[in-house]
């Protein structure tokens, strides 16, 4: 797959789930879009999981930690540069290796990624555990 590939693919689904890494909480808004996104994509739960964890994570977790963390002038562009770099290298052992710390990638956004998830499955009429 090649980058364009990559952006056409994932590319509003990259951006839709950036939120759950600002600097603030995630508004109502912000839900309802990641939410329509997700819909489009026709994604289980278990599919976005690892989207969230080996396509996002990494290089969302790096942005918030930088100190960029402060998110008013996104740069759209920019992020999506990144975030295409980092998944066209994901194969083999780099894939493997971020599966195993992932834990630690989402930690800082898990919480708010609970939160979709259950309003996700609530959107969908399934049983929020």
């Amino acid at each position: 797959m090649n980058a364009q590939e990559l952006v056409d693919q994932r590319g509003d689904l990259w951006l839709a789930l950036a939120p759950l890494w600002l600097d603030r909480e995630p508004r109502e808004t912000d839900y309802l879009g990641m939410i329509e996104v997700i819909e489009r994509h026709h994604l289980t739960i278990k599919e976005l999981e690892w989207i969230f964890r080996l396509e996002l994570a990494p290089v969302m977790s790096r942005r918030q930690m930088s100190l960029v963390g402060d998110w008013k002038q996104r740069d759209d562009y920019q992020l999506m540069r990144q975030l295409v770099a980092h998944n066209l290298r994901l194969t083999g052992w780099r894939r493997s290796g971020w599966a195993l710390f992932s834990g630690i990638t989402t930690m800082m956004a898990r919480q708010r990624w609970i939160e979709l998830t259950e309003r996700l499955m609530i959107s969908r009429g399934d049983a929020v555990p």
